[in-house]
C-alpha cells in the first residue's frame, strides 16, 4: 500500500495550494468525484461535473484557479491544471510501474543478425524479431510481438503484446504501439482491368517519428512508394486507419474509428474526433479540428473547427446538422398551408 499523505503533503506533491481544510487530514487513495469515498482525493477537471463537488464523499478535491465555492468538510487544493495535477496523485497511490528486466526470453525467435544489446532490451515470450532488425536501448518487446525484416526501432520504444511491425518500417525514440496494431500492412491499391482487380505493389515504408503513441487495433498502411509518415508527438487512438502515403504533422490527435484515405496530408496539431472520415489526396492545414463524425471531402487549409458532412466551419456545420430535425415540423406546416389554399380556391370558385 502506498503511504498516506496529509492534505498539505498532497498539495506539495501536486504543486498546489491548500485553500480549505485541515493540513493534517489524511488521504489514502484516488477516485472519481462520483465514486470517491472518505479518505480519497478527486479532481474537478471539467466544469460539466461541478455539481458533483456538492455530493462527493471525497475528502480532498483538486480545483482550478477561480473556484470559489466553500465545501464544508473538504480539503480544496488549487492547482493550475487539475487533470494534469491529479496524474501525480495517481502515480503515488496507483499500482506500481511494472519494470521488465532486460533480456531475451528463451521462447522468443530472434534472428542471429538482429542488432540490439540484450542487456538493455527486453524481449518477451514468443516474440519474433527477423533479420537485420535494429532496436535501441531501453526498448521493450512484449509477448507475441512481431518485428519484421529490416525494421528500425529507436530507444525506449514499447511494442505491446501481439503488435506487428512489418518489414523495413522505421520507429523513432519513445514510440508506443499497443496490442494488435499493425504497422506497415500493404496499402489498398488496385487497378481494375477487364473486370479484375489487379493488386499494385506496395513497396514503401511507414516512418513513425519520436514520442508517438498508437492505440490497439490500429492499422497504418505502408506507402505504395516513399513513406507513410506519422509526425512527432502525434497520438492515435484505438481502431484508426491511416491509408498508404498519408502524412501527419507534429502533435496531431486522431480519435477512435477515424479513417484517413491515401495520400492525404495533415498539418501540425490537427485534431480528428471519433469516426471522422477523410477522403484521399487532401491537404489539411495546421490546427484544424474536425468534430466527431465529420466527413472531410475537400482541402481544409484554414485553422479552426469544422463539423458535418461535408465538413463546414463549425457554426455553419451545426446549422446544417440542425435542419433535418426540422423537416417533420416543416412538413406539417406545408400540409396545413396546402389545406388552407385548397379551401381558399374552393371559395373563389
Amino acid at each position: 500500500m502506498p503511504p498516506t499523505l496529509t492534505h498539505q503533503a498532497l498539495a506539495d506533491l501536486v504543486g498546489g495550494r491548500l485553500l480549505q481544510g485541515e493540513p493534517d487530514g489524511e488521504i489514502n487513495g484516488i477516485n472519481s468525484l462520483a465514486d470517491a469515498q472518505a479518505g480519497e482525493v478527486s479532481f474537478l477537471g471539467n466544469p460539466k461535473y461541478a455539481s458533483l463537488t456538492q455530493t462527493t464523499k471525497a475528502s480532498a478535491i483538486l480545483v482550478a484557479p477561480g473556484f470559489s465555492e466553500v465545501l464544508p468538510g473538504k480539503a480544496l487544493i488549487q492547482v493550475a491544471n487539475p487533470t494534469l495535477a491529479f496524474d501525480r496523485a495517481v502515480k503515488h497511490f496507483g499500482p506500481p510501474e511494472r519494470l521488465l528486466a532486460p533480456g531475451v526470453h528463451p521462447t522468443s525467435v530472434v534472428a542471429e543478425n538482429a542488432q540490439f544489446d540484450r542487456t538493455k532490451v527486453h524481449v518477451g515470450p514468443h516474440a519474433v524479431i527477423e533479420d537485420d532488425v535494429v532496436i535501441g536501448d531501453g526498448s521493450v518487446i512484449h509477448a507475441g510481438a512481431f518485428i519484421g525484416l529490416g525494421s528500425r526501432l529507436g530507444s525506449s520504444c514499447v511494442i505491446h503484446a501481439n503488435a506487428v511491425i512489418k518489414e523495413r518500417c522505421i520507429l523513432g525514440n519513445r514510440v508506443i504501439i499497443h496490442s494488435c496494431s499493425v504497422i506497415g500492412t500493404d496499402g489498398f491499391g488496385y487497378q481494375t482491368v477487364n473486370g479484375q482487380h489487379l493488386k499494385m505493389d506496395q513497396v514503401g515504408i511507414v516512418h513513425i517519428e519520436d514520442d508517438v503513441e498508437i492505440g490497439s487495433c490500429t492499422t497504418i498502411d505502408r506507402a505504395r512508394f516513399g513513406r507513410t509518415l506519422v509526425g512527432s508527438g502525434t497520438k492515435i487512438d484505438n481502431l484508426v486507419q491511416l491509408g498508404h502515403n498519408v502524412s501527419t504533422g507534429r502533435g496531431c490527435i486522431i480519435v477512435s474509428q477515424t479513417g484517413i484515405s491515401g495520400s492525404t496530408q495533415l498539418g501540425d496539431y490537427v485534431v480528428m474526433g471519433g469516426q471522422v472520415g477523410v477522403a484521399g489526396h487532401l491537404k489539411i492545414g495546421n490546427q484544424v479540428t474536425f468534430h466527431a463524425k465529420s466527413g472531410v471531402t475537400k482541402d481544409t487549409p484554414t485553422a479552426g473547427a469544422y463539423t458535418g458532412f461535408p465538413a463546414r466551419p463549425l457554426i455553419e456545420g451545426r446549422r446544417m446538422l440542425m435542419y433535418p430535425s426540422r423537416v417533420p415540423d416543416l412538413t406539417r406546416r406545408i400540409q396545413d398551408l396546402e389545406k388552407k389554399l385548397a379551401e381558399l380556391e374552393q371559395r373563389l370558385a
